[in-house]
């Protein structure tokens, strides 16, 4: 399918839910306006509500498929479009179908089993294959229009092409360009008119604006197929178009966040979270919902630099824990449509029950993917878990990193790299992840590696490890020596996730929390001696760090040597499949700690 599929990118218009059909402007009536006759009749006004949502990630239910069972967490959120639903139903019913719309900011196809499940074992690419769970879901409850995310892209062009073709609304990125004709190609935008009581319509316009990091995240999927500039630079091409269109309001959905901050340095000249860029150098927007940092923002206000004017900010918590509502007060003045009011808040979803209409729609999927996560592919000698990972070297991340490196080590053997020691990295990606004893099903195994990342081998030398592993041990909060150690406030320094930080087997070396930022690995060694900075290493290492994900030093740039095409969660399946029994005493080993003053934290 090619990328410039749709043929409305100039100046066609989408239709969702309680949206009037609308071919191109259509300006207000006038002919009843305030003005005419000796009197002056009071303003005439109108308000409506645009809810959002992102970071779905492939929850439509309130059902951890690592767990098998119900989602739960410390605040008791719930998550899944099946509670959105409810939410939504109940906004509409409240303002006026007519008188909202629904949108989101994206990552909407991954994240789950149930979404993997349709992208790779019964995918809906297949012929004759399956309709999306998520694009399912979304059609019943009446989206009008979402914008892409950078996991849509993880799959690769053909499922979100296939993923695209199956909603019922579009898919919006105004940066999301073909490589070659610079032209974009998704729908940047989408125009819908509500029908207001006085019979003027107002015609609120949606400008989808993805993550420009697409192109290093997953850049064997898109390389010389697509591109992604900045959002402000997109924002300031396309927001004024939309005005001269006629568009009364201009909402934003924006896979970004709102923090100016970018995880992958210098090698784009673009910033990966610039929501809050956009409102504040692109004047005409009025709202923006923000997406991609999964963190809640009830409301946020950024005036722009131009006018004055405050945009409003809203981002709901991911995977469908809150709805955002943007409330719009709009009057009629000078023959047109202002808005005179606009504020956000979000609503909880665990204030509501599922909506069955939806549980009904998607119940048969729902159980084919909780018979395929419990399918028993080995044994384990001893329960592993997670829950002290980000600050001990735990048995259950040596397992990952044994996995990696034997993975190399055989995929180089026999080749000109094969005499080179292997090192692997691994992240804590779960603190509720466990490998119990007895049993080991796919949902165990899977459940070490949420994300759909492969795997690589690239060259590095001691010197550039050692920098790579003081780039990682920014991730703790520094502790003078004798302090308390609090393991909750220990971790996730300066807002570093649990995902940017690597620990790396092979090498042995201490973390001095004591120490500032920059100077904390000591005592670094390979086979009991001093790491060599000359000697040559292969590190295995996920495609997303070796593509600049999280800005290691290094990595990016290093040689590849080889690269994986399959999901290191399956890499991680089949070793298990292969080995029967999985045996911590065979492949566990302590090869880092946290000290202070050479004496262990723990």
């Amino acid at each position: 399918m090619p990328l410039n599929r749709r043929t409305f990118l100039e100046g066609s218009v989408a239709v969702g839910a309680g949206a009037a059909l609308t071919a191109g402007a259509v300006a207000p009536a006038e002919a009843h306006g305030p003005g005419h006759g000796h009197r002056p009749k009071p303003a005439v006004r109108y308000s409506f509500t645009v809810m959002g949502t992102t970071d779905l990630h492939g929850n439509v239910f309130n059902w951890d498929y690592f767990t098998d069972k119900e989602f739960d967490d410390k605040a008791h959120n719930d998550v899944g479009l099946a509670k959105i639903s409810t939410l939504v139903e109940q906004v509409r019913k409240a303002k006026g179908r007519r008188n909202t719309l629904l949108i989101d900011a994206g990552d909407t196809i991954q994240g789950t089993q149930l979404s993997y499940y349709y992208a790779k074992v019964d995918p809906i690419t297949a012929r004759r294959g399956p309709v999306h769970p998520m694009a399912q879901a979304m059609n019943a409850i009446g989206y009008d229009a979402a914008a892409l995310g950078n996991h849509e892209f993880n799959y690769g062009i053909p499922v979100l092409r296939k993923f695209e073709e199956q909603c019922d609304f579009p898919l919006l990125g105004a940066n999301a360009l073909d490589a070659k004709t610079l032209r974009p190609a998704f729908a940047p935008y989408s125009m819908h008119r509500l029908r207001t009581p006085c019979g003027r319509g107002v015609k609120v316009a949606v400008l989808g604006l993805t993550n420009p990091g697409i192109a290093i995240w997953d850049k064997a999927n898109v390389s010389g197929k697509m591109v992604f500039p900045g959002l402000e630079e997109q924002a300031a091409k396309w927001v004024p178009k939309l005005r001269s269109m006629g568009a009364d309001v201009v909402v934003v959905s924006a896979h970004s966040g709102s923090s100016g901050t970018s995880s992958y340095g210098d090698q784009l000249p673009y910033v990966e979270n610039a929501a809050g860029l956009v409102a504040e150098q692109v004047p005409g927007i009025d709202a923006i919902l923000v997406g991609h940092a999964h963190t809640e923002i009830p409301e946020y206000r950024v005036a722009n630099k131009e006018t004055g004017k405050e945009v409003v900010l809203s981002e709901p918590l991911k995977w469908g824990q809150r709805l955002t509502l943007f409330d719009f007060d709009l009057v009629w003045e000078k023959g047109r449509w202002s808005v005179e009011k606009a504020g956000a808040q979000v609503l909880n979803s665990n204030t509501v029950e599922e909506d069955r209409t939806i549980v009904r729609l998607l119940s048969d999927e729902h159980r084919k993917v909780v018979a395929y996560v419990n399918q028993v592919i080995g044994t384990s000698t001893s329960a592993m878990t997670t829950a002290d990972a980000p600050w001990k070297d735990e048995p259950i991340i040596d397992l990952i990193n044994v996995v990696q490196a034997e993975t190399v080590k055989a995929a180089l053997a026999g080749g000109a790299y094969a005499g080179l020691p292997v090192l692997s990295q691994a992240s804590c990606f779960s603190r509720t992840a466990r490998i119990p004893a007895g049993q080991v099903t796919i949902k165990d195994a899977a459940g070490l590696y949420p994300f759909e990342n492969t795997l690589e081998a690239r060259l590095l030398t001691g010197a550039q490890l050692k920098d790579y592993l003081e780039f990682s041990a920014r991730y703790y909060v520094r502790t003078p020596a004798g302090a308390p150690v609090d393991t909750a406030k220990l971790t996730n320094a300066d807002n570093t996730p649990d995902y940017n930080y690597d620990a790396v087997s092979g090498l042995t070396y201490e973390i001095d929390i004591a120490k500032p930022a920059g100077s904390r690995i000591v005592n670094l060694s390979f086979e009991g001696k001093p790491l060599d900075p000359a000697a040559r290493f292969v590190l295995a290492v996920n495609n997303y760090r070796a593509s600049g994900g999280g800005a290691f030093p290094h990595v990016a740039n290093a040689q590849q040597l080889w690269a994986d095409s399959d999901e290191i969660r399956n890499t991680i399946i089949q070793w298990v499949r292969a080995k029967g029994t999985v045996d911590p005493g065979q492949f566990a080993s302590v090869d880092w700690k946290l000290t202070r003053d050479g004496v262990p934290v723990f």
